[in-house]
């Protein structure tokens, strides 16, 4: 799936968003693993990281090539500042109508309207792939993502309160979120 846009942020700076494609792998790679040690926020930890250079390489090529799935990556000034995309729940016909939704963005980025933007953009194709409703989970400490979820028009569906199990944090809560599209 192919996506590109140019947008001004917040501090006047311009992202560069667009799918991920082989040659990204390496920068990709580097910047999962400074967002998940930056934040608690995110699935896993860097340690956990079962891709490799070559492998993030790989499923960025499979998602630029696949006709309903996208990993956006967002660059400025030359920087991998986040990434985000969307995924299939599955292909079987009671469930291929959702997709999921994940994000992370280098905390040097937060506050400027990076997530918005790739939020809308994976949004944007999710339509376009044909899918009827996306989904997300966010940890409720989380309050400014779901704050920024809530204004792109995702409404909360449940919760789990033992939904992480944080090094750091003990248990942390998750917010289920979704959006008709």
């Amino acid at each position: 799936m192919f996506f590109s846009k140019a947008v001004t942020l917040k501090n006047g700076k311009v992202a560069l968003l667009r799918n991920g494609d082989a040659a990204d792998g390496s920068a990709v790679f580097e910047n999962f693993n400074q967002t998940h040690a930056e934040t608690d926020y995110l699935l896993s930890y860097p340690d956990e990281n079962s891709f490799d250079p070559e492998q993030e390489a790989e499923f960025l090529k499979e998602k630029t090539d696949s006709p309903n799935e996208i990993e956006i990556v967002a660059f400025i000034d030359g920087k991998v500042a986040g990434t985000a995309g969307i995924e299939a729940v599955g292909t079987k016909h009671k469930v291929k109508h959702r997709a999921e939704f994940g994000i992370s963005i280098l905390k040097e980025y937060w506050g400027i309207g990076l997530g918005k933007a790739l939020t809308e953009a994976c949004i944007q194709c999710a339509k376009e792939a044909g899918y009827l409703q996306l989904e997300l989970n966010v940890t409720a400490s989380n309050e400014r993502a779901i704050a920024m979820y809530k204004s792109a028009g995702f409404e909360e569906f449940g919760r789990n309160p033992l939904g992480f199990r944080s090094r750091i944090n003990g248990f942390q809560e998750l917010v289920y979120m979704r959006l008709e599209l």
